[in-house]
């Protein structure tokens, strides 16, 4: 199943896709945008050229696993998106993976402006990876 990630921010959203079989996720994108109706039309348009059945909402619980504020804004934001696109959304813990995110950045030591326009797509693919890794795990 083709499954596509959102990292939903404030101000850039990073989406990732996965193939058809569920092995590698990969960044597509990061998307400019704040109002979420505009970030929601944004998404929608990826939609015909990459043809997801599922889509993954990051949800950034607290470190205690409670749900503050952020993680209800994004659970707002899951069901918003999937009313809009018609595609079942699935929410999935994020808990540290901008840090994550930022680590293989400096791996690969990308800096500056060009760290800034990948960081989100890079958490995106993070999210999607543990994702279809824990659905093969659990034979979902």
């Amino acid at each position: 199943m083709v499954i596509m990630s959102v990292d939903y921010g404030d101000v850039r959203t990073g989406i990732a896709i996965c193939d058809r079989l569920e092995a590698l996720a990969h960044p597509v994108t990061v998307i400019k945008e704040a109002y979420e109706p505009k970030l929601i039309k944004k998404i929608a348009e990826l939609i015909p050229e990459h043809k997801p059945e599922l889509i993954v909402v990051g949800y950034p619980k607290n470190m205690d696993s409670s749900e503050g504020s952020r993680a209800q804004k994004c659970r707002d934001f899951s069901i918003h998106l999937s009313e809009e696109t018609g595609i079942k959304t699935d929410l999935w813990d994020e808990r540290l993976t901008t840090v994550s995110a930022h680590s293989y950045l400096n791996a690969t030591n990308t800096r500056g402006k060009k760290r800034k326009e990948t960081v989100d797509a890079v958490a995106a693919t993070i999210i999607l990876q543990d994702y279809i890794d824990h659905r093969r795990n659990t034979h979902v």
